[in-house]
């Protein structure tokens, strides 16, 4: 069985080297009450993804943010915190397949990362993001 971190065990990892050692492939997921479309749309259109990407007390910027949804596209941006550093994140999609999945190479991290979007049927979506250790992208 894979092992599994918590969402602030699994981002301290993020700035110790090397990424995720010792945590396995962490999962994390969340229920949406839109429908998958919807979802799928607020992840590749720039306006819709800066509304809710960054943490709380941060913000990714629409100037900083582009996002190319095809294989071998960029999705960039960067995270900016209340004290205002700004924390770029540089990655390539691997795969894309709307309206259900996004895999992308972290070239920062150093991680795959796979979302998966389910349809719960009931107006809902659940999205699942898988992360790994970059198989195919070195890290920066």
């Amino acid at each position: 069985m894979a092992q599994s971190a918590t969402t602030d065990t699994f981002a301290a990892a993020l700035t110790e080297g090397p990424c995720l050692q010792g945590f396995g492939e962490p999962t994390l997921t969340r229920v949406f009450a839109a429908p998958r479309e919807l979802v799928f749309r607020a992840f590749i259109e720039p306006e819709q993804f800066v509304r809710f990407w960054a943490p709380a007390g941060s913000a990714v910027p629409l100037s900083s943010v582009t996002i190319e949804p095809w294989a071998g596209g960029r999705l960039e941006y960067t995270t900016v915190t209340d004290t205002g550093v700004g924390h770029p994140t540089m990655c390539t999609f691997l795969a894309v397949e709307e309206p259900e999945t996004l895999t992308y190479a972290d070239h920062v991290s150093g991680v795959d990362v796979s979302m998966v979007l389910s349809d719960l049927g009931d107006g809902r979506t659940r999205a699942s993001l898988f992360h790994r250790v970059s198989r195919t992208v070195p890290r920066l």
